[in-house]
């Protein structure tokens, strides 16, 4: 059986282990981010709606840039669907550029700390610097 010291140092040596981790994770996070913030900014993607008519560029935080609509959409007129076709093209195209700002960031940022980020996900954040910490993951 461990005694109450062992196990002190135990979890002493996993907080370190760890916080040496952050230290080397931030010093490196200081040298590449600033390269790789430039490239996740120049991120732009563009979608094509099922029927090819409709054209959605997004950049990097899912804003739209562009949107162009082909002419032959006024042969069926149905404002509804048009509306849908937009925002379904718009959004496909916004998860594309999420997914590769998430890319970008893969070596210096875990992908799924990345994505809690960019969700404003803050408590999922905190739970896995909490069960690193503790030396669960």
């Amino acid at each position: 059986m461990e005694s109450a010291e062992g196990v002190d140092d135990a979890v002493g040596a996993e907080m370190r282990a760890y916080a040496d981790e952050l230290r080397a994770s931030f010093l490196r996070l200081q040298e590449e981010a600033p390269a790789l913030h430039e490239k996740a900014r120049a991120v732009q993607v563009t979608e094509k709606s099922e029927d090819g008519l409709i054209s959605a560029t997004v950049g990097a935080r899912g804003d739209l840039v562009r949107l162009d609509i082909d002419p032959r959409v006024y042969r069926r007129p149905d404002s509804r669907r048009l509306a849908d076709a937009i925002t379904e093209t718009v959004h496909r195209a916004a998860d594309k550029a999420r997914a590769r700002v998430v890319e970008v960031f893969d070596p210096i940022i875990p992908a799924d700390q990345m994505r809690a980020h960019l969700d404003g996900d803050l408590q999922r954040v905190l739970d896995d610097m909490a069960a690193r910490m503790l030396g669960k993951k």
